[in-house]
């Protein structure tokens, strides 16, 4: 089916749905173009703490071993996502309605809750940086004007998702352009400081850092949220348009936001990038891009977070759960989840990837030629599945603790391998082999 399917007599006759199809396939009367969609996710990965975590693997390799790092890292999240994406675009659903398919109705709260969760997670890292560098900039200091700053920006924020696409769309014209801007002003100032690419290429490391680990904080930038991306491509008209959206996004995007983040680290010496802008001077119109940055990344963040909850709740209004989750959020910033930030990433890095494999994996071993539309059909929890999730991400937690080739990795191709294995000659019901 190159197209989603138009929702059931069931659906129709249930009431109004939501503009954003949280639970239902996307018409084609609702599907948006390739630029649509590109801004839409390019606004999501042009993030701030992406340049955070670029500073902090940055300080712990030589440059031209750093390029390679980024660049290795940035492909494997982008093809992932690129690929996932287009499945989304094909089902015109969201990836936690597609884990309906490939863990059963009451299985798939397991994926709402973990990418649902992980989402919260970084909605409250966020808020953190943006409380952090505001205060920085308005002078104004103590735990109590941070906090004060984290509770307003983490409300503000939740606006326009609360909204849904359209605001996202009108968002990110705004914010993309404004930090290319600031992007560039900091990647002119750091080599401004060392004296050029050469002087760049001429720094020690600081810190320490495998590859491997290097790597799987690259995906786990944006593990969760690339895992979702099938949450905006369900919107485009084809899926190639989706797959491109995707890897433009999350390949080239990443790739800018980690290598800016990276050059201000290993200009100044320092693997917090909050710090590395500070030094920079960080004030005025600095500010106000930063801002709009923020804001749109978490906009998609509290997006994620609603349709997942929506999930959970097989409720056709996203809304409820976008204020819940922006509440959790902002709370996780009060408590300090910023400061733990490479363990997260670290953590996403070997528990998403997998989840997106077994999607893969299924997508292609039972419903590439077309999906059941009745709910009734699917099972409450296909064990083979989950079985296969429990596995891949055993095998990637493996891989992260002994050091071994790339986690992320591991975790999508045995997540892949597995379920294409276990449900080898099986199909749904009515759907042609």
């Amino acid at each position: 089916m190159s197209r989603a399917q138009a929702p059931d007599e069931a659906v129709r006759a249930a009431g109004a749905v939501d503009p954003d199809y949280p639970i239902d396939p996307v018409p084609a009367s609702a599907r948006r173009s390739l630029f649509s969609l590109a801004v839409v996710l390019l606004g999501f990965t042009f993030f701030t703490p992406t340049m955070l975590a670029g500073a902090q693997v940055g300080t712990a390799f030589p440059f031209a071993t750093l390029v390679g790092v980024l660049l290795l890292g940035s492909a494997v999240l982008g093809v992932y996502v690129a690929v996932i994406g287009a499945i989304g675009a094909r089902t015109g659903l969201t990836t936690v309605m597609m884990c309906r398919y490939a863990l059963g109705t009451r299985g798939s709260k397991l994926a709402s809750l973990l990418l649902g969760g992980t989402q919260v997670g970084w909605y409250g890292v966020t808020v953190a940086t943006l409380a952090g560098l505001t205060a920085s900039a308005l002078g104004w200091e103590g735990d109590g004007a941070e906090i004060a700053l984290m509770v307003v920006g983490g409300a503000v924020m939740g606006v326009t998702a609360y909204y849904g696409y359209k605001g996202m769309y009108a968002l990110s014209l705004v914010s993309v352009p404004l930090m290319l801007v600031l992007a560039g002003w900091v990647t002119w100032r750091s080599l401004e400081e060392v004296g050029g690419w050469s002087g760049l290429a001429a720094i020690e490391p600081t810190g320490s850092m495998t590859v491997a680990l290097a790597v799987t904080v690259v995906v786990g930038t944006f593990a969760s949220g690339g895992t979702q991306a099938p949450n905006w491509t369900r919107f485009a008209r084809t899926p190639v348009a989706g797959f491109w959206a995707c890897l433009v996004a999350f390949l080239i995007g990443e790739l800018l936001m980690l290598g800016f983040g990276a050059i201000g680290a290993l200009s100044f010496g320092e693997g917090d990038f909050v710090l590395v802008l500070y030094q920079l001077g960080l004030v005025g119109w600095g500010l106000v891009f930063l801002v709009a940055n923020l804001w749109t990344t978490n906009d998609n963040t509290a997006y994620n977070f609603g349709v997942a909850g929506a999930e959970i709740a097989n409720s056709r209004s996203k809304k409820p759960f976008v204020i819940g989750g922006v509440v959790l959020g902002t709370l996780l910033a009060v408590t300090g989840i910023y400061d733990n930030l490479i363990d997260y990433l670290s953590w996403l890095g070997v528990l998403i990837p997998p989840l997106g494999g077994v999607i893969i994996g299924d997508f292609l071993a039972r419903w590439r030629g077309g999906m059941v539309r009745a709910a009734a059909e699917l099972p409450g929890v296909e064990w083979r599945n989950v079985a296969v999730y429990a596995v891949a991400a055993s095998a990637a937690w493996w891989s992260n603790e002994a050091q071994w080739f790339i986690p992320p990795v591991i975790g999508i191709a045995v997540a892949i391998a597995g379920v294409l294995v276990v449900q080898r000659g099986r199909r749904p019901a009515g759907v042609p082999a």
